[in-house]
């Protein structure tokens, strides 16, 4: 069984960084895509960010420039560096890994990220 936990949110002010972390346990193989979504009160969730294993990354555009999605395969683990926080970036955040194929779906718990000053 695969567990994702994530940790390093907060309330940050505007303008301000975060990273965010979210590790595996379990077997998860040599191929998947690791991911950050997050979801807003009264809002859908939405994508962030994802990296491969081969390392290409896609950005959501709200966050291109300011956010960096990174990943080490040693640790299974994927980062989520964030700079020039907004308000609108507050929400929960959610880490994503897709195994394989045959595409095995697993989310985190959700961390929550504030942006207020």
């Amino acid at each position: 069984q695969v567990q994702l936990v994530e940790s390093g949110g907060g309330l940050v002010q505007p303008g301000g960084s975060l990273r965010l972390s979210c590790a595996a346990s379990g077997s998860i193989g040599s191929r998947y895509v690791m991911g950050w979504y997050r979801q807003a009160p009264g809002k859908q969730r939405e994508l962030v960010a994802t990296t491969a294993t081969g390392g290409s990354t896609n950005y959501a555009d709200p966050v291109k420039g300011r956010f960096t999605i990174s990943r080490d395969n040693a640790k299974k683990t994927v980062y989520l560096k964030m700079n020039s926080l907004k308000p609108e970036d507050t929400a929960v955040y959610y880490c994503r890994v897709v195994v394989g194929p045959p595409g095995m779906d697993y989310w985190g718990q959700g961390t929550q990220v504030t942006v207020s000053s």
